[in-house]
């Protein structure tokens, strides 16, 4: 097919937190909508793809985070490298949106004018029209609200996984820390009715979801809007009723308000998972009152000690901030105590990264050398806990949803990836005498023996043993997957001229989660 004759592609990169996945879904929605179609599904528009990241797309959007320090320097290192393939490839248009463009606006345009549009967080339905005034115009179209003008759910939606979803149930944060600067981007809390976000849970396990994860800045904190301060233990029960779904996840709590109801909630909702992301940031009471975070390390380790009376299982993860102003020997000792007692699963850790207007960044910083020296002492001693932890589940049985590019070396290893109840990563190895044709599909579960325990993962090749466990559950999400990727494979044929283009109703074959064949219409 000739250049002339592709349909006009897209593609998103998305940087950084689960809000920005969440908006980047929408964002591919609109795209939808205005008639772009992911350069996916165009395999010779995917082959002009080039080392800049472009992906062959003719509209490129970079959905950008700006918690980290440099994330500014990464993102024009990356425009300048789409300069060059936006010169060589006509029509071309690039798109920055998120928190960074959110903070920059025109700033964007200064610095890298060959891109087209700028959009912040607060209006993602302008997306198509800034697109359509920049080409019209042939300059640069920005647009920044300093308020939400739509809220994100309400847009039109292009989930990459169908069998795992995203639902947003809050957008905007309350809380002042003096590190953070997503209250300044993304503005108040501001919280979706629990029958709207209901109804999108609904409609997601419609389409063949069995997994749905709910998003928020500070989840816990949800019904304060309203005027329900239990709003979000009452959610995820009322996440227990939904039938078919059968794993549901939150984040991300903040301590100081993780209350009783939601342990409860967590206990007696057989859906909700054994797994708990709780940001400690820091064990020293003096750096966690500098932060303006409020609660302190004894609150802390009580909230995992209730989560782990009623759900002795539990999966407990954490951030954890090293070198926040002020930060001296005797506080850091104190966080490696906390860590210490807490035994989190993993952690993720960061160095303190002083961002523009936030009251920490004019504080005195610490010393690199110190910060990095206590950075790989937090990292020496989690990596022990978790491999410590993950060593005790060896002979546990896990049962596991497969997922599509959890594990990287799946195919050289002959193992499937995917996450188990507690939300830990599995490599799942499948019995030599399977056919591929059996193999388990994304979306299908996976009941296995873990026979290894690694810091970052288990291993579960029980599959390999006389008579090993091994069990395949195969799901409406397992059917929903091999669908989609049937009419992906019949649409990439029909670009390449290989097969009619469909007209009315067509039919194809599946595999069902009975074990059948049965047309798909």
């Amino acid at each position: 097919m000739s250049t002339e004759h592709m349909p006009r592609t897209y593609a998103i990169r998305t940087l950084g937190c689960q809000m920005n996945v969440h908006d980047s879904e929408r964002l591919a929605g609109l795209l939808d909508e205005a008639g772009l179609v992911p350069v996916s599904d165009v395999p010779e528009a995917a082959a002009r793809a080039t080392s800049a990241g472009d992906e062959g797309a003719d509209v490129l959007v970079l959905n950008t985070c700006s918690v980290r320090e440099n994330a500014a320097t990464r993102l024009f290192g990356n425009l300048g490298q789409l300069a060059a393939v936006k010169r060589e490839r006509p029509g071309m248009q690039i798109a920055v949106g998120g928190c960074l463009a959110q903070q920059m606006g025109k700033g964007i345009i200064e610095k890298a004018p060959y891109v087209d549009a700028v959009l912040g967080t607060h209006n993602l339905d302008v997306l198509p029209a800034l697109l359509e005034r920049a080409r019209h115009n042939k300059k640069a179209a920005v647009e920044i609200e300093e308020s939400l003008k739509v809220f994100p759910s309400t847009l039109p939606t292009h989930r990459e996984s169908v069998y795992a979803g995203w639902v947003s149930i809050a957008v905007g944060c309350n809380n002042t820390c003096t590190f953070c600067i997503v209250p300044s981007l993304r503005g108040k809390q501001r919280d979706r009715r629990p029958g709207d976000i209901l109804s999108e849970v609904q409609a997601l396990v419609d389409e063949g979801a069995i997994e749905v994860t709910l998003l928020g800045q500070n989840v816990n904190s949800y019904g304060v809007g309203f005027g329900d301060r239990t709003a979000f233990s009452k959610l995820l029960r009322a996440c227990g009723e939904i039938s078919g779904l059968e794993r549901v996840r939150f984040t991300s709590p903040h301590p100081a308000a993780f209350t009783q109801d939601v342990i409860d909630a967590m206990a007696e909702t057989s859906n909700v998972m054994p797994s708990l992301h709780m940001p400690l940031q820091s064990g020293s009471d003096t750096i966690l009152r500098a932060m303006r975070r409020s609660y302190r390390s004894k609150k802390f380790l009580g909230i995992l000690d209730s989560v782990r009376e009623r759900i002795p299982h539990a999966s407990i993860t954490t951030d954890i901030i090293v070198g926040f102003p002020g930060e001296t020997e005797e506080d850091f000792q104190q966080t490696l105590d906390v860590v210490e007692q807490a035994r989190f699963s993993s952690a993720y850790t960061f160095i303190y990264s002083p961002r523009p207007g936030t009251p920490a960044a004019d504080l005195p910083p610490v010393d690199n050398d110190i910060i990095n020296e206590r950075y790989r002492r937090l990292i020496d001693l989690q990596e022990k806990i978790s491999l410590e932890e993950n060593k005790k589940l060896e002979g546990t049985t896990v049962e596991v949803l497969v997922a599509e590019g959890e594990g990287r070396k799946d195919s050289t290893t002959s193992r499937i990836s995917g996450r188990a109840a507690d939300n830990r990563l599995v490599h799942v190895a499948l019995p030599p005498e399977l056919p591929e044709s059996a193999y388990p599909r994304p979306g299908d579960m996976v009941k296995a023996r873990v026979t290894y325990g690694a810091p970052h993962h288990l291993v579960a090749d029980s599959a390999l043993e006389v008579d090993g466990l091994f069990e395949i559950h195969s799901t409406r999400a397992g059917d929903a997957w091999l669908a989609k990727k049937k009419r992906k494979e019949e649409l990439s044929r029909e670009a390449e001229g290989k097969a009619p283009v469909t007209i009315g109703s067509s039919s194809l074959m599946i595999r069902t989660s009975e074990g059948m064949e049965k047309p798909q219409r």
